[in-house]
């Protein structure tokens, strides 16, 4: 009688057969594939994510990580900055990444960094899509329904296949971990979580719990199961610490009460789109349920095959910590200090990243059916969602603009035609240039609210921006008293204030000593003195005014 293909794994095998073990398949020739074939998958997986998500930089999170990452390697570099001088959240991102500052401009270094992270983001899902089904190139129609399952049945904004920054390393090697779950090779996938873990902490620990609620539910009745304590488990607890340590770092120093208040900015005032869920929109929530229920559907269908039961469990146990974050948000107003202090965790993360994954997942295990109806309906999803992400990839290159600079991204007159969008950009970037060109390393400037890469074109510091908020208690609660301040909510949280004690104050405490305006917003008659543009220089949406000099002490 033949023997079952190992490739099977425990699928057909029979009841009186003992599974194999991780180790007879990791030696067994037929799991591989040619390298040839690894090779050209990773290109198409690099291509794909180019063409689908290759906008300019800087992209949304790179002009805040990047900017950490130089300061990092480079200290005095804009140093009078309150955002790029509090503390280091995310430290193996910024040794790992940073030191290309020192060589290659900061537009240069995204894209080596996003090839990178891309790299290991396609490294793992072609590793997790050959482990489940043995079938060369399935990875690519897997890869495109998965980025448009995020983009459109998220649940709280997160996103992986983008710019560079922390989570995105991160990502790919939960991949590659979980590809390693899959196959049962459990003492790989503890330290790749770990390594997960090092870049970005809750990402890679949300990670963890996953995948140990997976080991109790697929593993531990398994024959010759892995056991979930041992050296592997705790080396990948070793080098999570790389990531940890920095964490809880953020929150030494600081007084309870610090600490509260600190808490409840991030949730509340910063950061609610991404952790409150009674900030969520309503369609945020249909979109994610329309996924949910999508999922179960095909899986209770299809049945889950074995070799995809440690996977689902994974994305099931994600889709728990959502839940448990939705209990937490609804507990607001009874304990709002402490559901502050819990929303920090970013509950919702690991879901809107994971869920999708299985859904693409679960329609890629149709591609093959018996069944006609079923194969046409898997191929005709993957073509909708490479027509819609593909018609989203060309609005945003017919900008000609980085999406950090999008009036779409800062929220302001979004219905601008490319043509206004390109101008206005331009301007930006005069008067940044201006900026770097007419003042010293050391100074310091008060920029308009709807902008995020100042530093990014002018290399000089700013004394709050919306989008660097800083990680650590003291720094951020210095940055939320700096920022209501700047940008009063009577002014509707867009323009600058220019009371001339306010604006003396800021001169003396910041070293402040220009201001530079959106003049679409503050017009042209403000009562201080321009200092760009002036003469020949033109700029019709930006302008540098002087701050009221200190009175004679």
């Amino acid at each position: 009688m033949p023997q079952p293909e190992l490739a099977e794994n425990v699928e057909h095998v029979s009841k009186d057969q003992t599974p194999p073990s991780p180790d007879q398949i990791s030696r067994d020739p037929d799991i591989g594939r040619g390298a040839w074939i690894r090779f050209f998958e990773l290109i198409g997986l690099l291509g794909t994510f180019f063409a689908l998500a290759g906008d300019p930089a800087p992209m949304v999170n790179e002009s805040h990580y990047l900017i950490k990452a130089k300061s990092f390697w480079q200290p005095d570099w804009c140093a009078s900055d309150l955002f790029v001088s509090s503390a280091k959240a995310h430290t193996t991102f910024y040794l790992t990444f940073g030191w290309m500052t020192q060589w290659f401009s900061l537009e240069t270094t995204a894209w080596i960094g996003r090839l990178l992270g891309w790299l290991l983001i396609a490294h793992g899902l072609s590793e997790l899509t050959w482990n489940l089904f043995r079938k060369a190139f399935l990875c690519i129609p897997v890869a495109i329904l998965w980025m448009a399952a995020i983009e459109y049945g998220n649940l709280a904004g997160e996103w992986v296949i983008g710019g560079i920054e922390a989570k995105v390393p991160a990502f790919g090697f939960v991949l590659w971990g979980v590809a390693e779950m899959v196959r049962r090779r459990w003492s790989r996938t503890w330290i790749l979580l770990g390594c997960a873990s090092a870049f970005h902490v809750l990402t890679g620990g949300w990670s963890v719990v996953a995948a140990t609620v997976a080991w109790f539910t697929c593993e531990r009745r398994q024959p010759k199961s892995v056991p979930l304590l041992g050296w592997p488990l705790v080396l990948g607890g070793a080098i999570a610490l790389f990531g940890l340590v920095p964490a809880l770092a953020l929150q030494s120093g600081a007084s309870p009460e610090d600490s509260l208040k600190a808490a409840r900015i991030y949730a509340y005032y910063r950061l609610p789109h991404h952790l409150v869920p009674t900030s969520f929109q309503l369609h945020w929530y249909m979109r994610h349920g329309t996924l949910i229920a999508t999922i179960i559907i095909i899986a209770g269908r299809l049945g889950v095959k074995s070799k995809m039961k440690s996977l689902t469990a994974f994305c099931a146990t994600a889709l728990g910590l959502s839940g448990i974050g939705f209990a937490i948000g609804l507990a607001i107003q009874w304990f709002p200090n402490l559901t502050a202090q819990l929303l920090r965790y970013y509950w919702f993360r690991l879901a809107d990243a994971m869920l999708p994954l299985l859904f693409a997942v679960l329609i890629g295990s149709l591609y093959f059916s018996s069944r006609k109806r079923v194969s046409i309906f898997a191929w005709t999803l993957t073509i909708l969602a490479t027509v819609s992400l593909s018609d989203d990839a060309l609005k945003r290159a017919r900008l000609q603009i980085p999406p950090s600079a999008s009036h779409q991204i800062l929220g302001f007159d979004i219905d601008a035609s490319p043509p206004e969008q390109q101008r206005s950009f331009s301007d930006w970037l005069a008067v940044c240039d201006w900026a770097r060109r007419s003042s010293a390393p050391s100074e310091v400037f008060l920029t308009p609210r709807h902008q995020q890469t100042f530093k990014w074109y002018a290399q000089r510091a700013e004394v709050a921006n919306w989008k660097d908020v800083p990680q650590d208690a003291s720094s951020l609660i210095q940055w939320y008293d700096r920022f209501t301040s700047i940008y009063p909510q009577r002014l509707g949280n867009t323009r600058v204030t220019i009371q001339y004690p306010l604006l003396r104050r800021y001169r003396e405490e910041y070293g402040v000593r220009w201001m530079i305006v959106d003049r679409r917003i503050v017009g042209e008659q403000l009562p201080l003195s321009r200092v760009y543009p002036t003469g020949n220089q033109t700029n019709q949406t930006y302008a540098v005014y002087e701050l009221p000099s200190l009175p004679n002490k």
